[in-house]
């Protein structure tokens, strides 16, 4: 049987004369910081203090030996990041120059010392370049010359860390005549009928060419054989009438245990191989109709609006991420009722902890191959690195079921037409034909059973223009760079796979990250820790459009800035979710952060959440109710994204700013399964715009605690429309009381209490300004005249009602 000896630990990291004490997995970052010898790059202003880190080559050492009466050992990497040169006692082993890949190396009888030579990554790129000649790229930096996180080299989000290390783990696998080489589960459901197709590739030893081997593979109840005289099997099993996997919110997550297991001709144990899978079909609905071009997730035959998130590396030292930390982050988006993850092209193929845990969770992954914002050469040494990484990555990732969607790019296609690439390129390769030609080619070889767009943004053909928004794919960036959330109202895509606003995180991340600070938005660490073009100025724009700008009110400033955010997201997945099925989908720009940073995300990087998470809640729940502009008045849409019928009364107040009760009326909705309904709001119903001293509300009753069925409630469900900016409505000052009441046995936890006595516009209570590790159940709230509310928090000491009143922000322009 195949041993496999870890070798995790006894590295050392050469710096100088000296050998500090490394970390595997790593990267030379980390180790420099454990060992004292760079600041935290993450803090202050010292990223720019330790950017020589990724212009330096880089050495890892250790002593390799073993005894193994195996005919063959091997040195596996899962990871190496990037350009490599190994040797063991002095002579060569071989080289690398992917991050994205694993890789396997014969040291059968050889000991040693074991060194792994980084070279820097600029000088590996720069020696590429001169071989393709240059590419046009969005940000000035090499990435896409090396097949490495192109994050490393910064983002409109993102430091420029660019890391060098042993960054997943490695091992010495010792085996005889042959060992399991590849497995490629091809699960499919026909007519009730579970099938597994089980491709297995196996790897011989010199002594076991021309033997016999027997694999055999079992999984829910189903056993099936096979003889191999070559290194090729198939083995096929039928599982009648399977439970399938679902989406979250669609079914449930069941997961069966695929066991494989290859033998000798005397039926001894070789090697085992073991995966969870799950029954599902998957198909991408891409025909044309009256409104252009689709693109309709399908899963078990039920089309799905997908509600997601983008996904970037959730750290810029991804050694770091632990699968506890993916468990937690990914929890966070199922808590938002998101339902699909996209893993976003320039940063990293995810470790399997991930895939994991949304195959348990019931999250889609759409996984893009990564290319990101650049033109890629595809002559060598570039084009043999990318089909040998896009083989290893799907065939390592195919048995999630929660994988439903491999996608080629991000934004290449787009780039090529609109960003005058196509004139620099005079003729150059650029990546086309990777995302028309080498991947599809190889997802249909290997992968068959899901399905591959070319990139996003991607109509689908060269017959339209790559981003528009009738046909495929749609990323809306004109919202949040040049044009107010309220032009997202102004078209109705038919996949919406980019788009979102920037906020700041969280205060108390703030304060840890930029420690001894005064904060302003124009501070040294607040203008350093925001890396988006003119960031800061779009973020100034975003709040002036609707409300008097603070002047030297930081805390003023922050509140604004993460309410804005959250109203253009909810702007726009309330707009195109009341248009399904037309709009099939929105994924929002972004859920996480890799480091403290003013960002897209709903998370920040130290796991706090933005009001944006609350509001993504609310917005991608089964069950949404809308208010939305129509050509002479409002429509109410109801959304019913749930597998059952909704037959409800939405009560309609049309409201006076000073708390005046102008006209009630109660409309009954009638919403089938998986449908919208949109009603227009009677005339007399319509706020008096001019005015600017009237709005609506509408509200569907049903158990929530705020009184009179404001919002957050499991059931109660709330929608407003106000007619006017909010510095031009007649707000009056707002007047509210509040209460803080403990939680009996419970010593970590409290409920705030607030009762509204005016009309109380998105009330925000700012758990972290309690304690660092105190988080709240709501987010932003519209109160009434007489409406209460109760938000527990929990993860703080005893407070105080001057502390809540302290934390409690509302927009306020009396």
């Amino acid at each position: 049987m195949k041993d496999v000896t870890q070798l995790d630990e006894g590295w050392s990291l050469r710096h100088g004369q000296e050998l500090l004490e490394a970390t595997v997995p790593g990267c030379v970052h980390t180790d420099l910081l454990t060992a004292g010898l760079i600041p935290d790059p993450f803090t202050g202003l010292h990223e720019t203090e330790v950017a020589w880190v990724g212009r330096r080559a880089w050495t890892y050492v250790r002593e390799l030996g073993h005894d193994s009466a195996h005919e063959r050992t091997d040195l596996v990497f899962d990871g190496l990041d990037t350009a490599a040169y190994l040797t063991l006692d002095g002579h060569p082993v071989g080289s690398t120059r992917n991050m994205h890949r694993r890789h396997r190396f014969d040291v059968t009888g050889r000991t040693g010392r074991l060194e792994v030579r980084f070279a820097s990554a600029y000088d590996e790129a720069a020696a590429v370049r001169a071989v393709t000649g240059e590419r046009p790229n969005v940000y000035p930096e090499p990435s896409q010359y090396i097949r490495k996180m192109a994050s490393s080299f910064g983002w409109d989000w993102g430091p420029t860390l660019v890391t060098a290390g042993i960054w997943r783990p490695v091992r010495l696998e010792h085996w005889s005549t042959a060992r399991i080489a590849h497995v490629r589960p091809l699960v499919t459901v026909d007519e009730g009928t579970g099938r597994v197709e089980v491709r297995l590739e196996a790897e011989r030893t010199a002594q076991g060419r021309g033997r016999t081997l027997r694999a055999e593979a079992r999984v829910a109840g189903a056993r099936a054989e096979a003889v191999l005289t070559g290194d090729e099997a198939v083995l096929r099993l039928e599982v009648p009438d399977p439970r399938l996997w679902w989406p979250r919110g669609y079914g449930e997550q069941p997961l069966h245990d695929l066991h494989l297991t290859l033998s000798d001709d005397e039926g001894r144990p070789l090697d085992t191989w073991h995966r969870r899978i799950g029954f599902r079909t998957v198909e991408l609905d891409r025909s044309a109709d009256e409104h252009g071009t689709g693109f309709t997730l399908v899963v078990n035959g039920v089309r799905i609006f997908a509600r997601g998130v983008n996904w970037i590396p959730d750290d810029a030292f991804p050694s770091r991420i632990t699968p506890e930390r993916y468990r937690t982050r990914l929890t966070q988006a199922a808590e938002a009722n998101i339902d699909l993850v996209r893993v976003w092209g320039g940063g990293i193929y995810e470790d399997d902890a991930f895939y994991d845990a949304c195959d348990e969770l019931g999250l889609m992954v759409w996984q893009d191959f990564l290319f990101a914002c650049s033109a890629y050469p595809e002559e060598q040494p570039l084009r043999g690195e990318v089909e040998a990484e896009a083989r290893d990555n799907v065939v390592r990732l195919m048995p999630h079921p929660s994988l439903v969607l491999w996608n080629g790019n991000n934004e290449n296609l787009w780039g090529f037409r609109d960003w005058d690439w196509e004139p620099a390129l005079a003729g150059d390769s650029w990546g086309e034909g990777y995302y028309l030609g080498l991947l599809p080619r190889i997802v249909a070889e290997l992968d068959p059973t899901r399905p591959y767009t070319a990139g996003s943004p991607w109509s689908g053909s060269w017959d339209h223009h790559p981003n528009d928004p009738a046909h495929g794919t749609h990323h809306s960036w004109e919202v949040w760079n040049r044009q107010d959330y309220a032009e997202y109202r102004a078209s109705v895509p038919r996949f919406v796979a980019e788009f979102g606003w920037q906020a700041p995180p969280a205060l108390a991340t703030l304060r840890r990250a930029l420690p001894g600070e005064e904060l302003a938005p124009d501070s040294p660490g607040m203008l350093h820790h925001q890396k988006a073009e003119d960031g800061n100025g779009k973020l100034n724009r975003g709040v002036g459009r609707h409300f008097p700008l603070p002047e030297g009110d930081f805390d003023r400033w922050h509140y604004l800035t993460q309410l804005v955010q959250a109203r253009a997201v909810a702007a726009g997945i309330e707009h195109w979710r009341s248009h399904w099925p037309v709009c099939a989908g929105t994924i929002v720009w972004q859920l996480n952060d890799c480091w403290p940073v003013t960002s897209w995300s709903a998370i920040d990087s130290d796991g706090r959440p933005k009001p944006l998470h609350h509001e993504l809640r609310r917005v991608y729940a089964d069950r949404l109710l809308t208010l939305q502009p129509a050509t002479g008045g409002l429509v109410l849409a109801a959304v019913n994204q749930a597998a059952e019928p909704w037959r409800t009364a939405v009560t309609l107040r049309r409201w006076g700013a000073d708390g005046t009760l102008i006209r009630e009326s109660v409309l009954d909705i009638a919403a089938e399964p998986r449908s919208v309904v949109r009603l227009p709001v009677p005339h007399d119903l319509l706020p008096d715009g001019p005015s600017a001293k009237e709005f609506l509300v509408a509200d569907i009753h049903g158990g929530a605690d705020v009184h009179g069925g404001a919002g957050a409630g499991a059931d109660g469900l709330r929608a407003v429309h106000f007619p006017v900016a909010d510095k031009d409505f007649a707000y009056p000052r707002p007047v509210y009381d509040v209460a803080v009441e403990p939680v009996t046995g419970q010593r970590d936890r409290v409920d705030v209490v607030v009762s509204a006595r005016t009309l109380v516009r998105d009330l925000l209570l700012q758990t972290d300004r309690l304690g660092p590790a105190a988080v709240g159940d709501r987010g932003l709230l519209t109160l009434l005249p007489g409406e209460q509310v109760r938000i527990r928090v929990t993860g703080c000491a005893t407070v105080d009602v001057e502390d809540v009143r302290a934390a409690l922000y509302c927009v306020d322009t009396a």
